[in-house]
């Protein structure tokens, strides 16, 4: 099987996994957001350990810890996406599958907005009418719910956030992901340690079954970052950007066919705004990548 195709495969196995996560965390009820993010950071850090040991990453690991700016960089992301474990978790726990699906839609157009904003680039024109058209969806939606989708805006800054900060990190991910757990476990710890103290901890108390699911939160973690892994160095971009779409589409049907959440007409016509903008913005970074490879095979023909 060639390369790329492997990448691909990879890549559709690591945002399906994303996107059934909806059904995995339900299961892990009656425990709440903070009780399942502080168990999901605790396991993660054990898997982690043993996949860099495993993976013998233990000398870059230990060299990015001599690199003070990167390990702080590596603490703001690890905080960010804890604030994002923990927004997408209570979402779906509280019957809001849609609104997070929502918030992994516009994650592309946040990323974007936030390379300007922070890095200062540049949009082109028809990236500045993706995102007006995904302003409007937003304050469609926010006409509908009679709210902010507050779920939907933090999981989408939060994510943005993190995907900047690994980029200015740049490490590899198995050390950068076994430090930011690591990082934020003593916290995890203290809370699972006080919730065992008081008699409110849910680990164990629903059989031994259930108990088990807890343990594989590391490992749900762990594998679709590493298919993810896999697919980057082996597919373009484009085609990466183009698979992130379908963890939010499964979420989005989830929510609709599994989760039976309400969806008005109103809020139909802001999810289409949004997918017209991502329309908008998915062909136009695939011609504007098309033309800059003809650009680069042309100079080098000249050459």
């Amino acid at each position: 099987m060639p390369d790329s195709r492997r990448g691909l495969i990879a890549g559709a196995l690591a945002y399906t996994l994303w996107g059934v996560f909806p059904l995995y965390w339900t299961v892990l009820e009656p425990a709440g957001a903070i009780e399942l993010l502080a168990h999901r950071i605790l396991w993660s850090v054990v898997t982690m350990v043993a996949i860099l040991v495993l993976a013998r990453r233990v000398e870059p690991f230990r060299a990015m810890l001599r690199d003070r700016r990167t390990v702080l960089i590596i603490a703001g992301a690890a905080v960010v996406i804890t604030v994002n474990w923990g927004g997408y978790i209570w979402g779906v726990n509280n019957g809001r599958v849609v609104e997070t699906s929502l918030g992994y839609f516009i994650n592309p157009l946040v990323t974007v907005l936030m390379g300007v904003l922070v890095l200062g680039e540049r949009l082109r024109r028809l990236q500045w009418i993706a995102m007006g058209i995904a302003f409007v969806a937003v304050a469609v939606i926010t006409i509908d719910y009679g709210r902010p989708p507050w779920i939907a805006l933090l999981l989408a800054f939060s994510f943005g956030t993190y995907g900047l900060a690994k980029k200015q990190a740049g490490v590899g991910a198995v050390e950068s992901i076994t430090l930011e757990t690591l990082l934020i476990a003593p916290f995890a710890a203290a809370y699972v340690a006080w919730l065992m103290s008081t008699g409110d901890s849910n680990f164990g108390s629903h059989g031994v079954g259930h108990a088990l699911l807890f343990t594989t939160t590391g490992i749900i973690t762990a594998v679709p970052l590493m298919l993810f892994g896999a697919a980057a160095i082996r597919v373009s971009m484009v085609s990466l950007g183009l698979l992130q779409y379908l963890a939010p589409t499964i979420q989005f049907a989830l929510g609709l066919l599994v989760f039976d959440e309400p969806m008005p007409a109103s809020r139909w016509i802001g999810f289409a705004l949004v997918w017209v903008a991502l329309a908008i913005f998915t062909v136009e970074a695939v011609n504007h990548r098309r033309r800059q490879l003809r650009l680069v095979a042309h100079a080098t023909t000249a050459a």
